[in-house]
C-alpha cells in the first residue's frame, strides 16, 4: 500500500501549520517555499482540505490559510481521507461477499483507520516540539 505524494504534502503542510502558524493565517508561498514545491502545486492540495473542512482559506492582503476546527481534533485519517478519498485499499476481483481472503483484507484495513482515526497529528507536533527542547 502506498499514499500519493500529495498525501505527505498534506500531513506535513498540516504539522507545520500546527507548529509555526497554530494562530495565525499562513500564504500558500509559505508553505511552498517551506517544502520547496510549486505555490500551484501545494495550492490544490490545500484546496482538498479547505473542502475537507480542516482549514480555511481567506483571500486578500491578509489572507492566507488556517484552522477551520479545533487542531486537537485533526486526525491522520481527516487528511488522508481530504486528499486519497475514503475508499477500500484491497478489492476482490473473484466476489468479495464469499471470499475470505477479501475478509481479512477488510479486517485488516479496518484496524488500521481506526488507528490513523484515533492519533490526532497534534499529538505528534507536541512529542517534536518536546524532543527539540530537550535537545
Amino acid at each position: 500500500m502506498k499514499y500519493t505524494k500529495a498525501t505527505n504534502y498534506a500531513l506535513h503542510t498540516v504539522m507545520y501549520m500546527i507548529e509555526h502558524g497554530k494562530s495565525e493565517k499562513l500564504s500558500v508561498h509559505t508553505l511552498a517555499k517551506h517544502f520547496d514545491v510549486s505555490d500551484t502545486y501545494l495550492s490544490k492540495i490545500l484546496t482538498q482540505l479547505v473542502k475537507a473542512g480542516i482549514i480555511d482559506s481567506a483571500s486578500g492582503a491578509n489572507g492566507g490559510y488556517s484552522f477551520s476546527k479545533k487542531v486537537e481534533e485533526i486526525s491522520f485519517m481527516d487528511i488522508i481521507n481530504a486528499v486519497e478519498g475514503n475508499f477500500a485499499l484491497f478489492r476482490c476481483e473473484f466476489g468479495e461477499s464469499k471470499c475470505s481472503i477479501h475478509k481479512v483484507m477488510l479486517e485488516a484495513e479496518k484496524l488500521m483507520e481506526s488507528y490513523l482515526q484515533n492519533k490526532k497529528i497534534y499529538e505528534i507536533a507536541n512529542e517534536e516540539n518536546f524532543e527539540a527542547d530537550d535537545e
